[in-house]
């Protein structure tokens, strides 16, 4: 399973030996946070890859990592079986237009974003555990208005 770090400036997926050779990569991946437009939930990672490992490794259902190419650019993608995954919408990354992952950490991923984060890098899990995660506030429940009476005939 991947590991998300995050700093001030940067969100870094950390992947481990057996993710790089599966994903055919040297690296981690690193995002700018200037560069995420947008972060969805998903509980079905498939439905969001698009185009063909290039390179990269997909067995259907199973497991798809790597970079994807298709006619709307270039996404990576860490996915095991149909478990939770998060969608990171790009603009301006010098490589991918999207990262979608499986990971279990989606929702402290969201939180952690809208918190300012340390200038070292931190696991989401962490930032979201301590940080004052903003929440809406709850909605008072709207007062009904007592029936009218009926006009006297």
């Amino acid at each position: 399973m991947v590991t998300l770090l995050l700093d001030s400036t940067q969100l870094e997926v950390v992947l481990s030996g057996a993710e790089k050779a599966m994903a055919f990569r040297k690296g981690n991946v690193v995002i700018e946070r200037s560069t995420i437009t947008k972060v969805q939930l998903t509980d079905d990672a498939w439905t969001w890859l698009r185009g063909v490992p290039s390179p990269g490794t997909h067995l259907r259902g199973v497991v798809a990592m790597g970079t994807w190419k298709s006619a709307g650019g270039e996404d990576f993608a860490i996915i095991r079986r149909r478990r939770p995954s998060v969608v990171i919408d790009l603009d301006g990354h010098p490589e991918f237009q999207r990262i979608i992952l499986t990971t279990r950490h989606g929702l402290e991923l969201v939180q952690a974003l809208h918190l300012e984060a340390a200038d070292e890098a931190v696991d989401v899990v962490e930032i979201a555990e301590t940080g004052a995660i903003p929440t809406a506030a709850p909605k008072k429940p709207r007062a009904r208005k007592a029936p009218a009476a009926a006009p006297a005939v």
